[in-house]
């Protein structure tokens, strides 16, 4: 249990922190008009305080940075949520006031809002994600090696997408697999469709079509290339801009995480758990185990769709993007309750 001056000091450390992203030492924190202690004694706490695992000196001689375990207890215990500033609820309230046609033109700007507000990276997922179903495919050939494949959601919403006959595959084989998916995968959600196409439809095919696997292939890319339309990112290149990843390998590392649409899929699936804060190693994925990664679902009637999320280094300004988020979920809630009549 820390004592209500190791507690000052600790949000001290880190306030100064996130703002100058330099080691803090004990006379800058001594000039502070509320701390009132001398610098010997800030020095005695800190060191105790790095003892203890909450803080981390970077350099000998040099002051110190909060550790992973410092920011969880500070976002647990310290945190003052922010008021956020006339100029961001404008910004906010001007991207929901605009006419937009497409959920996805919404999502689109929400991401792209939130990026430029807090300067780091935006991940928003659209609620077809999760809510969508397959009601009907069906497969055209259009000469001897290609087909178009049509695919109808439960929402409306048709693609067609030009394929490759895999060689040795008969017209009445593809049949044969059009039939069996539609009764084996119509009304699964877009998110399950890899899982359920190896798990249940795989042992099916096998027992009528002669390669099967490469249909299956097929099929996959069909299905799943949808999946990255409904990831939304904003401001990558703002990684760039901060100190802490100045490790070219430590970005592309990232990078490829943000590229991989089921992945980030998975990590931000929505619950009924609300704001969600993980710092560093409490990250299941390795490359954002240096970040912290801060989510919010969205939802209606209870059901959550969607889920908005900031990833960012450890060294974030807790309070006011969590303020920021808190106020964008509800606004994606009433967009959407009234886009879709609830």
């Amino acid at each position: 249990m820390l004592t209500d001056r190791q507690r000052m000091i600790l949000s001290a450390i880190i306030d100064d922190y996130v703002r100058s992203a330099e080691p803090i030492g004990s006379r800058s924190i001594s000039k502070r008009g509320n701390v009132g202690f001398s610098p010997a004694t800030i020095r005695n706490e800190m060191s105790d305080l790095e003892e203890m695992g909450y803080l981390e000196q970077p350099h000998t001689s040099a002051g110190r940075i909060p550790s992973h375990k410092g920011y969880r207890y500070y976002v647990d215990h310290l945190l003052q949520h922010g008021t956020l500033h006339e100029n961001d609820l404008n910004s906010m309230k001007g991207t929901f006031a605009q006419r937009i046609q497409e959920m996805e033109g919404v999502i689109q700007h929400v991401a792209g809002v939130l990026s430029s507000l807090t300067n780091y990276t935006s991940i928003v997922l659209g609620p077809e994600v999760f809510s969508t179903t397959l009601k009907h495919l069906q497969i055209i050939p259009l000469t001897e090696t290609t087909a178009v494949a049509i695919i109808v959601m439960n929402t409306g919403h048709v693609e067609n997408k030009t394929i490759t006959i895999p060689d040795g595959i008969r017209m009445s084989d593809i049949e044969k697999v059009v039939n069996i998916l539609n009764a084996k995968l119509q009304n699964v959600p877009l998110i399950q469709f890899k899982s359920r196409l190896y798990n249940e439809v795989a042992s099916e095919l096998g027992k009528y079509v002669n390669g099967y696997q490469e249909l299956l292939s097929v099929v996959e890319s069909v299905l799943q290339s949808d999946e990255k339309d409904r990831v939304f990112l904003s401001g990558m290149t703002n990684m760039l801009t901060q100190p802490e990843f100045k490790d070219v390998d430590k970005v592309k590392s990232i990078f490829d995480l943000l590229e991989e649409a089921p992945t980030l899929i998975k990590l931000f699936t929505p619950t009924n758990e609300g704001m969600e804060i993980k710092i560093g190693a409490e990250n299941s994925i390795e490359a954002i185990n240096n970040c912290s990664l801060i989510t919010a679902s969205y939802s209606i009637g209870g059901q959550p769709l969607g889920t908005i999320g900031i990833l960012g280094p450890t060294r974030m300004e807790y309070g006011r993007v969590i303020s920021l988020m808190n106020h964008l979920s509800k606004q994606m809630e009433d967009v959407l309750g009234r886009w879709y009549g609830k």
